[in-house]
């Protein structure tokens, strides 16, 4: 089969590569599928450049790719939910991406029957936004009529936690760019804050949650925006609190570095009464299920920006790392064929 792998960190050119490997043959709890379409997030290109060596150890050449939709043409003695023809969506485990080629074999427990409403394109386009959003959510228990700030309306986690934060019944309040201000608030945000020309520090209301998918000053600043008791949430940067830090399975001495490096957050945690949370999305069949249902009651629709050719791998990644996406990039895999 042909797939797309990591060969050396850094430079895109020189280390993505289009190789000929053997069709994976699945484990007895996995289902091997033939790929219609993958997509790619912020975490794949931040992995190719080598910044998540500390919370993705892979051996080179290194599979690419989390999200995928295709076809079951094998599965595991013990697979029960699934069966051989099903058309199918995932989100690959972190320990094991690589859904950017021909064929994949992942875990039966993260993977079901695509949503009925939506093509393999769009099917591949929400696992791992999706799945983020939903453990974020999760996370700090977000709820009706809460106000909530999620940074980056326009970006693949921001135009969907847009959605399912109104699924939710919350208020919502985004940041964008002037140039996407308008279909921002076709999202049905309430309030879109347009960072190069407004202060969002002073345009937003006070919040119960702040959503925050930048990273550096923004999560210091979130903590200000709060009520009392309010809560910020994070996938960006590398500001780990010790639930996520035990997750990897870091060492104390590694927990203690964390820890403080974590004290400008502990501190304003304390001084506006606030809670802290940074999430490292593990995908789980409940949450997938959640976002199944979410997306063919239509109530959350994909957001896709450009879809590329199989062969246009290295321009995806390029790409998803300008930061200039509004939603989505998707590989059709197909258009090889």
């Amino acid at each position: 089969m042909k797939a797309w792998r990591l060969t050396e960190y850094g430079n895109f050119d020189k280390g993505i590569k289009l190789l000929q490997l053997p069709i994976p043959i699945p484990d007895d709890d996995e289902v091997l599928i033939e790929c219609h379409a993958a997509s790619l997030n912020p975490v794949d290109y931040k992995f190719a450049e080598g910044q998540l060596k500390l919370f993705y150890k892979q051996k080179m050449p290194a599979g690419l790719g989390f999200d995928c939709s295709g076809v079951v043409t094998t599965i595991g003695k013990r697979v029960k939910h699934l069966k051989v023809g099903d058309e199918v969506f995932c989100c690959a485990p972190t320990s094991t991406p690589g859904t950017i080629a021909e064929y994949v074999a992942v875990k039966a427990d993260v993977v079901l029957p695509k949503p009925k409403n939506l093509t393999f394109v769009e099917a591949a386009s929400t696992p791992l936004v999706g799945l983020t959003t939903i453990s974020c959510f999760e996370a700090v228990n977000l709820m009706a009529e809460q106000k909530i700030l999620i940074h980056a309306g326009s970006g693949g986690v921001g135009s969907f936690a847009i959605q399912y934060a109104q699924q939710l019944g919350a208020e919502v309040c985004t940041t964008t760019g002037t140039s996407n201000v308008s279909w921002v608030k076709d999202l049905g945000t309430e309030k879109v804050i347009d960072y190069k020309t407004q202060d969002y520090k002073e345009e937003v209301p006070k919040l119960d949650v702040v959503f925050d998918t930048l990273g550096g000053s923004y999560t210091l600043d979130a903590f200000s925006l709060l009520k009392p008791g309010g809560k910020v949430v994070s996938i960006a940067g590398r500001r780990l609190d010790d639930k996520a830090a035990k997750k990897y399975g870091f060492n104390l001495l590694l927990r203690g570095i964390i820890r403080l490096l974590l004290i400008p957050i502990t501190l304003k945690c304390k001084k506006y009464n606030a809670s802290y949370r940074f999430i490292l999305n593990e995908p789980t069949g409940k949450r997938l299920e959640i976002l199944k249902r979410s997306l063919e009651s239509g109530s959350v629709k994909p957001v896709i920006h450009k879809v590329y050719d199989f062969s246009e791998v290295v321009d995806a990644f390029k790409m998803q790392q300008s930061g200039r996406a509004k939603g989505k990039l998707v590989i059709d895999i197909k258009s090889s064929k």
